[in-house]
């Protein structure tokens, strides 16, 4: 009978296993499918979150971090602490007139297309002839046969160029990247400039950051942003949008690199004295030109000697001398 119960028994624990181990499939495949249906409703509510949200809203979420790379760069940062040259600033100054001109250029050839037309505004916010405007300034009038493209500043015009003619609804990218950018951290970056670069007040030099028609700028940037919110496009180029914008910022911080490789190189060695030396000369001729500022004539009058003529030592012991001399001569004399 034991024999017999054995079989029995076995029999029934391996019925036992195999409904266990039916139920345990049954579980397992009920987790994945509701691990499934678990990621689809998150990637359901994630289409859906940016389908809700505005494109200027997915923008700033998206270059988040290469926003922060870009101000943390070593040229960047140096500026920011107003440790910048003049032929640093005029290094800059000249790759950003090649990204505007180009950047301008592609817009202009899109400003009716319907992906780029509402955030079309030219009078205030282009900035290719104020750079101009600075370039002749730093330069002289034959700025255009002297200023410098770097590769990283040619590249990023390149791609510029690419997408105005290829892919034009990809175009607000690089044009929100930079123009908003000017609009925000540039009217800073002007002030430093100014004080480091010992500028003049009146603005020579900086017409780069003056934007003249635009009287507010927090309200223009929120008129920039809810036109091109109105732009209409479905997710999939919303995300190719998101993603230009993030490559717009590394080409911005390549630049940056680049620059700060070509004053790293030493290649700015004996421009910087020079370069002042140009800006000086050409402030004295125009202060020439405009006749002296009220005040400066006083100023000239109440120079004292010591400012007109250093005194050397030897300078001093002769009038000492002279003045004992001169002393002794009286006193005989009145004796």
């Amino acid at each position: 009978m034991r024999e017999l119960g054995c079989p029995a028994q076995e029999l029934h624990c391996t019925g036992s296993r195999r409904e266990g181990g039916k139920h345990e499939q049954a579980k397992t495949t009920g987790k994945r499918r509701s691990e499934t249906t678990g990621r689809n409703m998150e990637t359901s509510q994630t289409h859906g979150s940016e389908r809700s949200k505005d494109l200027s809203e997915l923008m700033k979420e998206a270059t988040k971090e290469v926003h922060e790379q870009a101000e943390n760069t070593p040229f960047m940062r140096n500026f920011q602490k107003g440790q910048v040259s003049l032929h640093e600033f005029k290094l800059v100054t000249a790759s950003l007139y090649f990204i505007y001109s180009a950047l301008e250029e592609e817009i202009e050839r899109n400003k009716d297309n319907p992906v780029f037309a509402p955030v079309y505004f030219p009078a205030e916010l282009h900035r290719k002839a104020a750079l101009e405007e600075d370039l002749e300034y730093f330069y002289g009038s034959n700025w255009r046969g002297e200023i410098p493209c770097p590769e990283a500043t040619q590249k990023y015009v390149e791609r510029i160029h690419y997408v105005g003619k290829n892919q034009p609804e990809l175009l607000v990218a690089h044009a929100y990247t930079r123009y908003l950018g000017d609009l925000s951290g540039g009217q800073v970056l002007k002030k430093i400039a100014q004080k480091a670069l010992q500028l003049p007040a009146t603005g020579e030099g900086l017409a780069f950051f003056t934007f003249d028609g635009v009287s507010n700028a927090t309200k223009f940037k929120q008129l920039y942003r809810s036109r091109m919110n109105a732009l209409e496009m479905d997710l999939a180029t919303k995300k190719r949008v998101l993603e230009e914008a993030k490559k717009a910022f590394l080409l911005n911080i390549q630049v940056f690199e680049a620059l700060q490789e070509l004053v790293s190189k030493g290649q700015e060695n004996g421009h910087t004295v020079q370069l002042k030396a140009e800006l000086r000369t050409r402030n004295i001729n125009k202060s020439h030109e405009q006749g002296p500022a009220p005040g400066q004539e006083s100023k000239k009058t109440n120079r004292r000697p010591t400012d007109m003529m250093p005194i050397t030592r030897l300078v001093r012991w002769i009038l000492a001398l002279s003045f004992l001399a001169t002393t002794v001569a009286l006193g005989l004399f009145a004796m």
